[in-house]
C-alpha cells in the first residue's frame, strides 16, 4: 500500500484511510474506552494492513503488572503472531502498515516502530512526559544508525477526545499508583544515566582528538 510513496503521499493516504474506514476510529477509541474502564491509562492503538486490522490493543501495564504493556507494544505482538499463522514477511507487512494510536507514542515504542519499520503514526494527543515523537525526544525522526528506519507522524486525530479521556483517568485512583511511580523514577534515571553516558563518551573522543592533534 505505501511501498515506493514519498513521506509526504504516505501521510495523506494515511488520513484517507481513517476518513473513509469509519470503524478505525471507532475501534480505536474502544480499546482506550476499555483500557479506561479497567483502570489503565486510556490509550488505544490498531495496526492496518492493506485495510485490514491485523492487530489492537489497549494499555495492559496495571493488569500484567509489566510497564512495557503499552498499547502500541500489544498490538505490536498480534501484528507478528498475524505474520506467523499466515507465513507472512514481518519486515515486508511493517512496511506497508499504518499504526493509530489515540496519544503519541512514548520514547519505548517510537523506538519498537523504527526498529520494525512502520512507516506512518497516525495519533490523537501530544504525550509531554514520554512523547517520543517530538514532545520529548524526536525518536521518529532523529538520525539514529542502524535502529531501523524514521517514520511520519501525523498528530491531532481527535485530540481533544483523547485528552478527555486521559483526565477522567487521572482524576480516578489509580490502584497500582506506586508501581507506575517506580517505573517512571526507574525510566527517568535510565534516561538521565543514558545522556550522560553519551556525554562523557563526546568528551573522551574530544580529549583523543586534541591529544592526537599536532
Amino acid at each position: 500500500m505505501f511501498g515506493g510513496l514519498l513521506t509526504g503521499e504516505c501521510a495523506i493516504l494515511g488520513i484517507v484511510q481513517i476518513k473513509k474506514n469509519e470503524a478505525l476510529p471507532v475501534g480505536l477509541f474502544l480499546q482506550a474506552r476499555d483500557a479506561l474502564e479497567n483502570g489503565e491509562v486510556p490509550v488505544g492503538c490498531l495496526l492496518v494492513y492493506k485495510n485490514e486490522i491485523v492487530g489492537k490493543g489497549r494499555n495492559e501495564v496495571n493488569e500484567t503488572k509489566n510497564a512495557t504493556r503499552h498499547a502500541e507494544m500489544v498490538s505490536l505482538d498480534q501484528l507478528l503472531d498475524w505474520c506467523r499463522r499466515g507465513d507472512l514477511d514481518v519486515r515486508s507487512v511493517c512496511e506497508r502498515t499504518v499504526l493509530y494510536v489515540t496519544v503519541e507514542p512514548c520514547i519505548m515504542c517510537a523506538a519498537a516502530l523504527r526498529l520494525l519499520n512502520i512507516p506512518l503514526v497516525v495519533y490523537g494527543c501530544r504525550n509531554e512526559r514520554f512523547g517520543g515523537c517530538g514532545s520529548v525526544l524526536d525518536v521518529s525522526s532523529a538520525d539514529l544508525p542502524r535502529t531501523g528506519t524514521a517514520f511520519k507522524c501525523v498528530p491531532g486525530h481527535r485530540a481533544e477526545e483523547a485528552v478527555e479521556m486521559l483526565k477522567t483517568f487521572y482524576k480516578q485512583e489509580n490502584p497500582n499508583g506506586d508501581h507506575l511511580i517506580s517505573y517512571l523514577i526507574y525510566f527517568r534515571v535510565f534516561l538521565i544515566l543514558f545522556f550522560l553516558s553519551l556525554f562523557f563518551k563526546l568528551c573522551l573522543a574530544m580529549l583523543s582528538f586534541f591529544s592526537f592533534s599536532p
